[in-house]
């Protein structure tokens, strides 16, 4: 991918000069999501990620048709008869582990992955702005995997008002919302919920700018998410909640309520900004000092 292309032109008295002529911005940006749409283990991740909904959707099902509701999580048994929730207990599973996974394996394969194939190392000679360069990496990632959002949001919806019906929302409140208003939860959902993936992936964007192998990138991060996910669950250290990565996954449980608990959302959506912010600036350092 050049984002810069040179040629010559003559000048005064015969003198020919070199002008460089960047790409347009937009251009770029397509291609690099075509690039990475088409590979095969994208393709299979978001194929996989659209049916966790639908799962979801036919083991409730046939849960409550056979009348084991079980003692399982509150908001599971809300779903039950009640569609349009689907989406967003479908979500906030996905986003303890499968959406963070999606996220480092993009970023693995943004810079750690160019590297190892020998391609990054050409990127970084050309006449490209290295800001310029990660920038596009970094939009790559930050749009597959919104994509994945939306795309478990979608199946989410269809599944739960064909397989479990409503024609809105019953909240973990008690009231019930139009499907329009409903509607308007799920995409609250899937705003917060890529907030937080975009802010794992920034991590591993930054650890992918280190390293040529990109399984070290993704252990990595899943090792901090593991980490994070026990530090949280020591009393003791509940001073150190407020920096975790994953403090405030558990947040998602606000959407459903009525009127929406927004100060726990707003707190993550910050916190998600501070970790996109600090690992953006980590690796744009790396990219300033590193040749291939």
């Amino acid at each position: 991918m050049s984002a810069q292309t040179a040629d010559l032109v003559g000048g005064a008295g015969g003198v020919d000069k070199l002008v460089v002529r960047r790409a347009p911005l937009g251009r770029v940006l397509r291609s690099e999501l075509r690039m990475v749409l088409r590979r095969p283990r994208t393709l299979v991740g978001l194929g996989l990620l659209g049916l966790v909904p639908v799962v979801m959707g036919i083991g409730i099902a046939i849960a409550t048709a056979s009348g084991e509701t079980g003692e399982g999580d509150a908001m599971a048994a809300l779903v039950m008869g009640n569609g349009m929730l689907l989406p967003i207990f479908a979500l906030s599973v996905a986003v303890v582990m499968l959406l963070p996974l999606t996220g480092a394996m993009l970023a693995a394969d943004a810079l750690a992955g160019e590297s190892s194939h020998g391609t990054l190392r050409g990127m970084l000679m050309a006449p490209v702005g290295r800001g310029r360069l990660l920038a596009v990496k970094a939009f790559g990632v930050a749009a597959v995997t919104l994509l994945a959002v939306v795309l478990m949001a979608v199946t989410g919806m269809i599944t739960g008002v064909l397989l479990l019906g409503g024609d809105g929302m019953l909240t973990a409140s008690g009231t019930s919302l139009p499907f329009g208003e409903a509607l308007g939860r799920v995409a609250i959902t899937v705003v917060y919920v890529a907030l937080q993936v975009w802010a794992l992936a920034a991590v591993a964007l930054a650890v992918s700018a280190f390293t040529e192998h990109p399984l070290i990138v993704v252990v990595v991060t899943l090792g901090l998410v593991i980490v994070s996910g026990v530090l949280s669950a020591i009393p003791a250290l509940d001073w150190i909640d407020p920096v975790l990565v994953t403090t405030s996954w558990d947040a998602v449980g606000e959407i459903i309520r009525d009127p929406i608990a927004w100060s726990p959302l707003v707190d993550g959506a910050l916190r998600a900004a501070c970790y996109m912010l600090i690992g953006g600036s980590i690796a744009y350092s790396r990219m300033l000092t590193r040749d291939g």
